[in-house]
């Protein structure tokens, strides 16, 4: 199940509400968990938008485009820490400018590799 902030983010997005505050001193969203019995249960505690707050039913109709935002950006996150440094990549097309590929071909394969290990949806 996806996380309130990123069902309410979509649903706002569908009503033309590009970007939500939710932490400031004024913002457009305040979120709140009581967590009543060790169970996390969170709410919306106070909305600041032009448009209408949500409902449950609305916002549970966002879990399944919220839970595809939520793992695209875990892999996209995984990737990052998997690719190799900037430095590396400039080093290898360097080389393969003076005529040998070996790295390059590497990392290009390497690159394939991270990829295909953290595909996106």
């Amino acid at each position: 199940m996806a996380q309130l902030s990123t069902k309410i983010k979509i649903y706002c997005e569908a009503n033309g509400v590009a970007n939500i505050n939710f932490s400031s001193d004024k913002p457009d969203v305040m979120l709140q968990d009581d967590m009543v019995g060790g169970v996390s249960n969170p709410y919306i505690k106070e909305w600041n938008l032009d448009i209408a707050q949500p409902t449950d039913a609305q916002l549970s109709a966002q879990d399944a485009a919220a839970t595809i935002e939520e793992n695209n950006a875990t892999a996209i996150s995984n990737r990052k820490n998997a690719y190799p440094s900037l430095g590396d990549v400039v080093d290898a097309i360097f080389k393969k400018e003076d005529g040998d590929a070996t790295e390059f071909n590497s990392l290009a394969a390497k690159r394939q590799s991270i990829k295909d290990a953290n595909p996106k949806q």
